[in-house]
């Protein structure tokens, strides 16, 4: 973590907050509580060492915790409400505004909080005068030779093939690979024909013991260290990419506004 005065440059060239966002809650028997954490705070620093060059950037601790109601009841979630993840958001930019740092990021790992994280955008935009915005970076693409050869595709929902991939490529240790096993993907593929595909795009409030009996909805067995480090090196540069392009996003009026009222 960098020192005050190292944050003041960093404020000085106009430089961009990146927020990691993770969360603690169950990832079936095989992986740990913390993966959406780990696997967040690996992508910030990855893509803050890519633009290190072009960008400077704060990158802040990992938030660990998000919103997870999905999984309340399995041992090891704690899930934020959203009233609390919204509060801890705007803190935590007002922190990054008074610090001088006037765009922010977050780079999210946990698939139940970017709903909340786009409202606590436009919350500090509203509020502190921020450039904010979010990213859900597992969503990002992957390249089609990658894509390709999960067979699980859209039914790797959590724990499966892609998380387990990418954390046997960051911490291969954090990794149980005799406890793995697929679950949820018939359950899965039912709920998707009775709702998704009659009706389009339908907000689903699923709970995980609609859908699997272990906590995996996937399948974590078919997961390979180098598919994972090859899709994080994919999505880390699309990531990075974002990061140039918040970098150089023009600032709301707001922040003047915001600046206003502080000298004031």
């Amino acid at each position: 973590m960098p020192e005050s005065t190292e944050i003041a440059r960093i404020a000085d060239r106009d430089g961009v907050a990146l927020v990691p966002v993770g969360a603690t809650e169950q990832h079936g028997p095989h992986l740990s509580v913390t993966t959406d954490t780990v696997i967040a705070a690996a992508f910030a620093a990855a893509a803050s060492a890519r633009v290190a060059k072009d960008v400077a950037t704060w990158v802040l601790p990992a938030i660990p915790f998000g919103y997870s109601p999905e999984h309340a009841g399995r041992p090891g979630t704690i899930s934020l409400s959203p009233d609390t993840l919204l509060a801890l958001a705007d803190d935590i930019g007002r922190g990054v505004a008074a610090s001088g740092i006037r765009r922010l990021l977050f780079v999210n790992g946990h698939g139940g909080n970017p709903e909340l994280l786009h409202v606590a955008c436009r919350q500090l935009r509203e509020r502190r005068g921020l450039a904010a915005f979010a990213v859900h970076v597992p969503g990002l693409p992957l390249p089609p030779e990658l894509t390709e050869g999960v067979t699980t595709g859209d039914l790797d929902a959590h724990a499966g093939h892609y998380e387990t991939s990418v954390m046997l490529s960051l911490d291969p240790a954090a990794v149980r690979r005799d406890a793995a096993r697929a679950d949820g993907l018939a359950e899965v593929t039912a709920a998707a024909a009775s709702l998704t595909r009659p009706f389009g795009a339908v907000s689903v409030p699923w709970h995980v013991d609609d859908l699997s009996a272990s906590g995996v909805i996937g399948d974590p067995t078919t997961a390979d260290a180098g598919w994972g480090a090859r899709a994080f090196a994919a999505q880390a540069a699309t990531l990075a990419d974002i990061v140039r392009a918040v970098a150089a996003h023009s600032l709301p009026p707001e922040w003047v506004h915001s600046r206003r009222g502080d000298a004031e």
